[in-house]
């Protein structure tokens, strides 16, 4: 585990009060409010509710929190989005193999899926509870996942699986490689849902990536606010090729632009 230094706790408090003040309005400017699944997890209560937002014409919003942290929100999925057709974007051939870990309210494996070249893709998250609101219809994109023979979901801790070396679900095919992995986890680099998380993002860490992915492959990783260079310097230090994309997307709610980074990083080729 990595032992959170105070510069990164203070970011990572930054970053969370930016969170509640982006979606603080919801609950007083909603007509409507409903929460549809309430657990109890080994990380904290995760709760998932859906609201209507009468300064937006009655949106209705879905959004889902882990204790008193807010993780996401349909509200705002442009960067989850953005997260596969970047990261896919980087990877050459067809018939990819694809991995996206955390499922959340599933935009970015949707966003995976509209890619014809995607021969399958795994979906990793560390709660059952947010694969079976899928499975169950709970969210609006659940039955687009499940309804597509390639997606696969499975409930497994990401980080304890990189750091295994294998990222492959069940039994079958042990040590299979990715033509790329799409991560959307943590809020930063600094700001992790759990310490144990950290040392996934050092080089150590990410040289275990590496080694996951065929080689050309692509690690892409969504990440809150604008990029850090130092996570970029590690980055660098692993992959040969990388680059930083900010994508910015409308707040509503505070009438103003946001950004989060997206983080794309190639393995060398067979041929470098």
């Amino acid at each position: 585990s990595r032992t959170t230094s105070s510069g990164s706790t203070a970011r990572r408090k930054q970053l969370v009060l930016e969170m509640h003040h982006r979606w603080a309005l919801l609950p007083t400017m909603s007509r409507f409010f409903e929460e549809l699944a309430y657990s109890d997890t080994p990380l904290g209560p995760v709760s998932l509710r859906r609201k209507e937002i009468l300064e937006l014409d009655g949106l209705e919003v879905f959004e889902v929190t882990l204790g008193d942290e807010f993780l996401m929100s349909s509200l705002f999925h442009d960067a989850e989005v953005a997260l596969s057709r970047l990261g896919l974007g980087a990877v050459e051939g067809d018939g990819l193999d694809v991995l996206v870990g955390g499922l959340g309210l599933g935009y970015t494996a949707v966003a995976a899926l509209e890619d014809p070249r995607v021969a399958s893709l795994v979906v990793v998250d560390a709660l059952q509870e947010v694969i079976d609101w899928h499975r169950e219809g709970k969210v609006p994109l659940g039955l687009s996942l499940t309804g597509d023979a390639r997606c696969k979901r499975v409930c497994a801790d990401f980080f304890a699986r990189v750091a295994k070396g294998d990222l492959t679900p069940g039994p079958a095919r042990p040590g299979k490689l990715w033509d790329a992995v799409l991560l959307d986890i943590d809020h930063t680099p600094e700001a992790l849902l759990h310490e144990r998380h950290g040392n996934f993002y050092s080089v150590a860490g990410l040289d275990r990536m590496a080694l996951l992915l065929k080689p050309g492959g692509v690690f892409a990783m969504w990440s809150d606010g604008l990029p850090l260079q130092g996570f970029v310097d590690v980055l660098e230090t692993v992959f040969g090729d990388v680059r930083a994309e900010v994508v910015v997307f409308d707040n509503p709610l505070q009438r103003k632009k946001s950004e989060s980074t997206v983080y794309v990083a190639r393995r060398a080729g067979d041929d470098q």
